[in-house]
């Protein structure tokens, strides 16, 4: 399996660029939020512990959302590979996901950082905003999302470079542009 993550800041086109993977490659995308809200739905032990924490307001824990990316790797033996949209945010969340995969005899082959001027992200998130209807889209939310981005997400870059698997993307352009970046440093890798 090639596994990926998907990295940069909200707005940065993390979605979009999936989906273009997705359709060139064949690699499931792995969206945390989409793993909480299916585990929920079915009830299951784990999805059960995560709506505990939701419904008070609370994060998930980091051991239940390794738990959940678990169950998703253990079906997951005949991808072509995953893109992990959402997941790590944090260090710890980065070495978890790292010994999680190291037990399942697979790694992250490449972390893609988008790299995005801060004002296009903010004028990418108004126009989705403005397009989708989505509440959280407005300049105060959004200078709040960014900001939390920067103090707590962004580190995650030093600790990929310091595996040699971080690789800036430059995220600006159209979409097939940005696509056909991705896709020459995947077939370096």
């Amino acid at each position: 399996m090639f596994n990926i993550v998907i990295f940069g800041a909200p707005g940065s086109g993390k979605g979009t660029q999936s989906e273009e993977l997705i359709a060139r490659y064949g690699f499931k995308h792995v969206s945390t939020g989409d793993l909480l809200r299916a585990e929920i739905k079915a009830g299951t032990a784990l999805g059960c512990e995560a709506k505990s924490y939701i419904d008070k307001g609370q994060l998930v824990p980091d051991d239940t959302i390794i738990g959940m990316i678990e169950n998703l790797l253990n079906g997951l033996k005949q991808e072509k590979g995953i893109i992990l949209d959402g997941f790590p945010r944090t260090i710890p969340q980065a070495e978890a996901l790292d010994k999680l995969m190291k037990a399942h005899n697979t790694q992250i082959d490449v972390m893609l950082e988008l790299e995005v001027p801060e004002q296009e992200l903010v004028d990418r998130l108004l126009k989705r905003g403005e397009m989708s209807g989505r509440s959280d889209d407005n300049l105060e939310t959004i200078t709040q999302r960014l900001a939390v981005y920067h103090a707590q997400t962004a580190p995650l870059a030093a600790y990929y470079q310091q595996q040699g698997i971080h690789k800036a993307i430059q995220g600006t352009g159209t979409v097939a542009e940005i696509t056909e970046r991705i896709a020459a440093v995947i077939a370096r890798e």
